[in-house]
C-alpha cells in the first residue's frame, strides 16, 4: 500500500451499504516515541496496516482510527501524547453504540499499542458483541511464521516486529540507524510505576538490527489468516 490509505478508508456511504457487513473493524493506535527511526505514529500505521489486510479478506466494514491513546509510560520522550484510560473505554464503547444504531452489531478492536490494557476490559464487558485483536496466540503464531528471532518479551518496543511491518508495508517511514540501534532490557519489573525511561535511553527495547521487508509481509500474512478465526466467533 502507498499514500493515506491506511488512515482514512476512501469509502462512501453507498460502499458501506453494498457491502452490508455486519462486523466492523476499528484500528486502535497511539502517538508516542518509536525511537529514532520509527515514526510517532507507528502504532497507529501498523494497527490501520493490519485492519486494511483484515478488510481486504474478510468481509468487515473499515474503520478509520483512534489515533491518541493510553502512552503514559513514553511521556519521558518528546511528541508523546496521551489519553487516559476511561477516556479511550468511552471513544470505544460510544464507537460500538453508533455501530449498533447504525445497523452493524459487532465490533473488532485491533490494538497496535501494548499500553492500552483498559481495551481488554471493554471487550471483556460487551457480552459477546466485541473482540480484540491480535491476542496474545495471533502474535506468537505470526511471530513463528515469519521466523522472528527475537524473543517477544525482549522485542518490546520499535524492535524487530514492528520495524518489520513498516519495512515491509511503508518503507519510507523507517529512517536510517534502525541497524545499529538494538537495545535490550528484559527486565522491566517497575514499568508502570516508573515508566519506560529507566529501562532505555533512545526509547528502544528490541533488536531492529534483525528486522526486514520480508519478515514484515509474512507477520501480515499470519495476522490475516489469524482474523478468521474471531471473525467466525463474533458470528456465532
Amino acid at each position: 500500500m502507498n499514500g493515506d490509505e491506511y488512515l482514512l478508508p476512501l469509502t462512501t456511504t453507498v460502499d458501506v451499504r453494498d457491502r452490508a457487513a455486519a462486523v466492523a473493524v476499528l484500528p486502535v493506535g497511539s502517538l508516542e516515541q518509536h525511537g529514532a527511526h520509527l515514526p510517532l505514529v507507528t502504532d497507529t500505521v501498523i494497527a490501520c496496516t493490519i485492519a486494511a489486510e483484515i478488510a481486504a479478506a474478510h468481509p468487515v466494514q473499515l474503520l478509520p482510527p483512534v489515533t491518541i491513546s493510553c502512552s503514559h509510560e513514553h511521556a519521558a520522550w518528546p511528541g508523546t501524547v496521551s489519553i487516559s484510560a476511561s477516556t479511550l473505554y468511552a471513544v470505544v464503547r460510544d464507537v460500538a453504540e453508533s455501530l449498533r444504531r447504525s445497523g452493524v452489531p459487532r465490533l473488532v478492536v485491533v490494538n497496535g499499542h501494548g499500553g492500552n490494557y483498559v481495551l481488554s476490559n471493554v471487550v471483556q464487558e460487551s457480552g459477546g458483541a466485541m473482540a480484540l485483536f491480535p491476542a496474545s496466540r495471533d502474535w506468537a503464531l505470526a511471530r513463528a511464521a515469519a521466523g522472528i528471532e527475537t524473543p517477544s518479551n525482549s522485542d518490546m518496543h520499535a524492535g524487530e516486529v514492528e520495524t518489520s511491518i513498516l519495512l515491509h508495508a511503508h518503507p519510507a517511514l523507517v529512517r536510517p540507524g534502525h541497524d545499529t540501534g538494538d537495545h535490550l532490557a528484559d527486565d522491566r519489573r517497575h514499568l508502570l510505576t516508573t515508566g519506560l525511561a529507566p529501562y532505555t535511553e533512545s526509547g528502544v527495547v528490541g533488536r531492529p538490527s534483525l528486522a526486514s521487508a520480508g519478515k514484515g509481509k509474512e507477520l501480515l500474512a499470519a495476522l490475516v489468516e489469524s482474523f478468521g478465526e474471531h471473525l467466525a466467533v463474533l458470528r456465532g
